[in-house]
């Protein structure tokens, strides 16, 4: 993965294309992508009442990223954190951008704050594996961001905050006979700690801007 940063965009360029999973804006589900997008929103980029899709597509459009999946977020996506992990003969990378103002506790809901901070992530992973591997490799992605956010020790209305109200991760592949991606694999291990290190390093950034939020939320 090779990562450029032009703001208001960080561009995840992953060198050929790959099969992308994500609940993206523009492009949700399974779809075939070489590079995955960020894009860092003002609170003067999405006034009340603007067709946030129609927004997005015309911004890609005219930086010609169209086809990309692309993740929104108000954190600047200057303070991205790489990370990459290996076991065995496997790797994974992991882009992420945190930011806590949207924090939630998994099970509570609360009304979304003015500024919409959230948790982005992009992973690659050098596996081969199948459509249902890649689901399973995807849930050990969330569980590896939801760890590091709780250990990060965010307090929230029934708890500690568990990620956010807007979190999104991409997960890229190459198709493959990889069948299994859970904790007990060595792709689930280098995703997991690719990820959890990332988001670790990212909330504790966040953090240091804002410890006025360690108490209370």
């Amino acid at each position: 993965m090779k990562v450029t940063h032009d703001a208001p965009w960080l561009i995840a360029d992953l060198r050929e294309p790959m099969r992308v999973l994500s609940w993206a804006l523009n492009l949700p589900g399974f779809v075939a992508a070489d590079r995955v997008v960020f894009r860092e929103v003002r609170d003067s980029d999405l006034p009340e009442g603007l067709d946030a899709m129609v927004w997005l597509q015309q911004a890609l459009d005219g930086a010609g990223l169209d086809d990309a999946p692309t993740l929104l977020t108000s954190r600047s996506v200057a303070s991205y954190r790489l990370c990459t992990a290996q076991v065995g003969e496997l790797t994974a990378t992991c882009l992420a951008t945190v930011g806590l103002s949207n924090a939630e506790r998994v099970g509570r809901r609360r009304a979304p704050g003015h500024r919409i901070g959230t948790i982005n992530i992009a992973v690659e992973t050098s596996a081969g594996l199948t459509e249902a591997a890649q689901i399973e490799a995807l849930t050990i992605a969330t569980q590896a961001r939801t760890a590091a956010v709780m250990e990060a020790g965010l307090p929230v209305p029934g708890g500690m905050a568990t990620g956010t109200g807007t979190d999104c991760i991409a997960l890229a592949v190459m198709p493959g006979e990889g069948a299994f991606a859970g904790l007990h694999t060595e792709v689930g291990e280098a995703i997991g700690r690719a990820v959890y290190q990332a988001v670790a390093k990212g909330c504790a950034d966040w953090l240091t801007h804002r410890p006025d939020l360690r108490g209370g939320a």
